[in-house]
């Protein structure tokens, strides 16, 4: 069996507010950690059947990137619908969301 590792290292500060956000993967190419202002990890608990969530982001990250990335999370989870369930009205009422988010997302950044 071959096993396949994702690592995230979190630097807080004196309130443990995260500072730098870094992750290295055994499947990423290159050897050099690679840097990020945000992450969204979610973990279904098939025994309490509910999901698991850690959101982190550091001082630096803007906020119209931030809507930006949610925006851009609910678009391949509405990919992953549709190719891991076949359900094609999730997945459209999904895709449906996220225009109206990147409309509003572009009006917004116009001001």
């Amino acid at each position: 069996m071959e096993n396949s590792e994702i690592k995230f290292t979190i630097q807080l500060d004196a309130q443990r507010v995260p500072e730098k956000i870094t992750w290295d993967a055994t499947e990423k190419s290159g050897n050099d950690l690679q840097e990020t202002k945000a992450i969204n990890i979610s973990l279904w608990d098939h025994i309490q059947k509910n999901t698991l969530r850690i959101d982190l982001w550091t001082k630096e990250m803007p906020v119209l990137e931030m809507k930006r990335f949610y925006t851009e999370t609910l678009g391949g989870m509405a990919q992953n619908i549709l190719q891991s369930t076949g359900d094609e009205f999730m997945a459209k009422e999904l895709k449906t969301l996220c225009d109206k988010l990147v409309t509003y997302l572009e009006k917004e950044s116009d001001l």
